[in-house]
């Protein structure tokens, strides 16, 4: 007899953010998007968690932002961007590793921050989660974790947005 205390699972859409939500910065790697007046949501991003909310998904950003460590921007911004990305998104959580490589569990492709979205919301199920990023370090934690991964960003990739929908018009995503 299932624990009728037990969460319900309900599935969980993990995004990363620069590349899948909004565009990169400009100048490629090594560069970051310091404040709201650079971040730019990506054509059909915020339509594609709209479309997740009204299926009844929970949507989770993850997001690497190693220039907190680097000092170009601070924590107080990244969180400030955030705020504000959550007023237009639909979004339940943020997680945010600010850390160089090699310093912790938490960078993808290790699997911390995940595990912090699971320890604040036991309903989070991996097996029924699906993470969706634009970056090999993505995909490799959703795998890690067992979880469904797609790829995302410019063509031949899918859009957030294709992904999206080709994912809710599957029988079992209903």
């Amino acid at each position: 007899m299932a624990d009728r205390d037990a969460p319900r699972p309900i599935p969980t859409a993990f995004l990363d953010r620069d590349g899948t939500i909004n565009r990169k910065a400009r100048g490629g790697s090594g560069s970051y998007i310091t404040s709201w007046e650079d971040f730019r949501f990506l054509p059909g991003a915020i339509e594609a968690m709209e479309l997740l909310r009204h299926a009844g998904w929970r949507i989770v950003v993850v997001t690497n932002q190693r220039g907190v460590a680097l000092g170009t921007m601070t924590r107080e911004q990244v969180d400030e961007i955030h705020r504000r990305m959550a007023l237009l998104a639909p979004i339940d959580a943020v997680y945010v590793c600010p850390h160089d490589e090699g310093e912790c569990d938490c960078r993808k492709p290790e699997v911390g921050l995940f595990r912090a979205a699971q320890r604040d919301d036991p309903g989070i199920d991996f097996a029924t989660s699906v993470v969706f990023g634009d970056a090999e370090s993505d995909i490799e934690a959703g795998q890690r974790l067992g979880c469904r991964t797609v790829q995302v960003g410019a063509p031949p990739l899918p859009s957030l947005l294709r992904a999206v929908r080709e994912l809710l018009a599957e029988p079992s995503a209903a």
